[in-house]
C-alpha cells in the first residue's frame, strides 16, 4: 500500500504534539491531518471516512475512547492507535476491547509511532479486502 494513499488523522489537544506528528508523518510520506479535539474531528472528517486515526485518550470534552465508540457505531472505517500520557489499566482494557491496533504511552519515539501506523495500515487493508467493518 502506498503511504500517500493513506490518510493519518491525529487528534490531540496539544498543538506542539500535533505539529510535530504532522511533520513526521508527512516526511514519512503520509497524508496527515490534525485536530485539537474529538468534536473538531467529527465536524471536519469526511463522511464514512477511513484511514488511520491516532487518538489521544484524554481530550477536553469528548474523550478519545468516546470518539472511537461513536465512530464504530456510525460504521466509519478507521483503524485506531490510542496514545496517552496518563496511562491506566481500565483505559488499556477498553482500548483493546474496542479493537485498537496499538496503545502508546507518551512519550514514545518516532519509530514506534511509524511502526504502529504501518501495522494499522496493514490491518486496515486486510479488513477492507475481507469486507470487514472496523473503526
Amino acid at each position: 500500500m502506498l503511504q500517500e494513499s493513506v490518510t493519518v488523522y491525529v487528534v490531540d489537544d496539544d498543538e506542539s504534539v500535533r505539529r510535530a506528528m504532522k511533520r513526521l508523518l508527512r516526511s514519512a510520506g503520509y497524508h496527515a491531518l490534525t485536530f485539537g479535539s474529538a468534536e473538531e474531528f467529527i465536524d471536519s472528517a469526511p463522511e464514512g471516512g477511513e484511514g488511520c486515526l491516532v487518538l489521544d485518550i484524554r481530550l477536553p470534552g469528548m474523550t478519545g475512547l468516546d470518539l472511537q465508540e461513536r465512530l464504530s457505531s456510525s460504521g466509519a472505517r478507521y483503524t485506531v492507535i490510542f496514545m496517552t500520557a496518563h496511562d491506566n489499566q481500565q483505559w488499556q482494557q477498553r482500548a483493546r476491547k474496542a479493537g485498537a491496533v496499538a496503545y502508546l504511552r507518551k512519550p514514545f519515539d518516532e519509530q514506534t509511532l511509524l511502526d504502529a501506523i504501518q501495522l494499522a495500515c496493514r490491518e486496515g487493508a486486510l479488513m477492507k479486502e475481507r469486507g470487514v467493518k472496523h473503526v
